[in-house]
């Protein structure tokens, strides 16, 4: 049995039919040509490709079905885009673009937008948190108001009695000279305020620390002992030296009939580092003037005061007329400028300014033991507000003078104390 195809035997297979007759069609010259045997032509020995770097898995609208496959040749595969005529290759992702974007669902902005809001808030409330903590523990809370005795009924709105003292704590020889504070051992007071924060706006008025008032009987602050009062009248600032905070705020409650509720006191040192530290008080003086004493020289107009030129113009007071009721005068309108000008949005919200700025006040700030953070932050803006237009400032009425010292005026003291304490508008005048 021949397994061979039709019209094939041994000797076709065997290749000895060459040069025979046949019944073929082709003739027999053709057939009868010699057989050449061809050898295949070398081939050349192909480079090996630079190696590539492996492509590397891509995102969703790929075939990842089988393994990844290097042959280490660009295959001219583009990645995440459709064929020329736009239609899907079952690699690219369909018609009319990459299967990178249809792999991925489209971006839910809404959804980004609220979380980088929450975040936001969250961090500001931190840092606001991180701060008021911060601040709150600098604070010198020394002042125990619960060692006065004999004190008054509370009214209505909250008092505050502001003390600037001569405190050189913390300066240095240099620090006195340049300042002009000199360097006389302990502290005074050179400035004394109240100030009253209510719902018919905010009231500051100066105690002139020449005022003629009787030292009442006191508990000592350090002793715990109890000193008579004698009916003897001396100068307001003189409580403070035989005492302290403690024996002034019970001075002027005494002599006032109005309670005080907190007591804040800075010295020489912090008034300059906090003037300098928020660049500086833009203020509008009236008239020329010099005062060897303080260091003042100021030249009539608008200008930016520093550190230190602000402590000589606070403090100045032999080159005025009226002495130190001119200058009770100044200390107003520089705290009330200098109050308006740090609560601005270029200090809050800048920490490079915020920072420096509490620091320096909260470092040399003596404060009453139930201050808070909230009540100084209250006090401060109160302040403001008395050149904002919605406050009035004055003077403690008077109605003369006594030994040099200024005397006040019972009757309107006493009406102002009841406008005050009902928290109604301030009507009385100071001359």
């Amino acid at each position: 049995m021949n397994d061979w195809p039709e019209g094939w035997s041994d000797d076709n297979r065997r290749g000895n039919r060459y040069g025979q007759g046949s019944a073929g069609e082709q003739p027999e010259s053709a057939r009868s040509m010699p057989h050449v045997q061809r050898h295949p032509a070398p081939q050349r020995q192909r480079p090996a490709p630079p190696r590539q770097r492996p492509i590397p898995q891509q995102p969703g609208g790929y075939d990842n079905a089988g393994p990844q496959y290097d042959s280490g040749y660009n295959t001219g595969q583009v990645y995440g885009g459709g064929n020329a005529g736009g239609q899907g290759n079952g690699h690219g992702g369909g018609q009319g673009g990459g299967g990178y974007a249809q792999g991925r669902p489209a971006p839910d902005w809404r959804r980004r937008i609220k979380i980088g809001a929450l975040s936001l808030v969250v961090v500001v409330l931190g840092v606001s948190i991180g701060t008021y903590f911060w601040a709150d523990s600098k604070l010198k809370r020394e002042v125990d108001l619960s060692k006065v005795i004999e004190r008054p009924e509370g009214g209505d709105g909250t008092n505050y009695l502001i003390v600037g003292s001569d405190s050189r704590e913390g300066m240095t020889a240099e620090d006195k000279k340049k300042l002009h504070t000199g360097s006389a051992e302990g502290k005074r007071t050179d400035s004394m305020m109240i100030l009253h924060d209510g719902s018919n706006g905010p009231t500051l008025i100066s105690l002139p620390r020449d005022s003629d008032v009787e030292i009442p009987s006191f508990k000592g602050s350090d002793s715990g002992k109890l000193y008579p009062g004698r009916g003897r009248f001396t100068k307001l600032n003189a409580a403070y030296a035989m005492d302290g905070p403690e024996l002034l705020v019970r001075t002027v409650e005494f002599n006032t009939g109005l309670r005080i509720d907190h007591y804040c006191e800075i010295g020489f040192g912090g008034f300059a580092k906090i003037v300098d530290a928020i660049g500086g008080v833009e203020l509008d003086i009236p008239k020329a003037f010099k005062d060897k004493k303080s260091g003042a020289d100021f030249k009539a107009g608008k200008q930016t005061l520093n550190g230190e030129q602000s402590l000589a113009f606070v403090r100045t007071r032999y080159a005025f007329a009226e002495a130190d009721l001119a200058r009770t005068k100044n200390q107003q309108k520089f705290l009330a400028a200098l109050a308006s000008q740090t609560a601005t949005p270029s200090t809050i919200l800048n920490p490079f300014k915020l920072y420096p700025t509490m620091g320096a006040g909260l470092d040399t700030l003596v404060v009453d033991k139930d201050m808070s953070l909230w009540s100084l932050s209250q006090m401060f803006f109160a302040m403001k507000d008395v050149t904002g237009g919605d406050g009035k400032s004055m003077n403690m009425p008077m109605s003369g003078f006594r030994n040099g010292n200024v005397v006040w005026d019972k009757a309107k003291v006493k009406q102002l104390v009841e406008q005050l304490k009902n928290d109604e508008k301030v009507t009385v005048t100071e001359n």
